[in-house]
C-alpha cells in the first residue's frame, strides 16, 4: 500500500469520526487546533486507525502524533 493510498483512507476515518467533509482535511493540520478534535476523539481516531489498517498502534507513541500528515506516516511505519 502506498503513502496516497494510505492517505485517502487516514482522511475517510478522520472525517467520519469528526464528523467534517474529507475535503476540508489538509495533511498540514493539527487535530485539534485546527480540526477540532477533542482528546476523547484522538482516542476515537486512534481506534479508527487501528480497525481500518488492521494494525495495533502503540497509545503513547500515537498521541503523541499531533498532525494529520504525522498519522499517515506513522500509519505507513507500521506497514511496513
Amino acid at each position: 500500500m502506498n503513502r496516497e493510498d494510505v492517505k485517502s483512507r487516514v482522511y475517510k476515518v478522520i472525517a467520519n469520526v469528526l464528523k467534517i467533509d474529507t475535503g476540508q482535511i489538509e495533511e498540514n493540520q493539527s487535530f485539534s487546533a485546527d480540526l477540532g478534535a477533542e482528546s476523547v476523539q484522538s482516542v476515537e481516531l486512534m481506534a479508527g486507525f487501528e480497525e481500518e489498517f488492521e494494525i495495533e498502534m502503540d497509545e503513547d507513541e500515537a498521541l503523541g502524533v499531533q498532525d494529520v500528515g504525522g498519522a499517515i506516516d506513522f500509519i505507513c511505519k507500521h506497514l511496513d
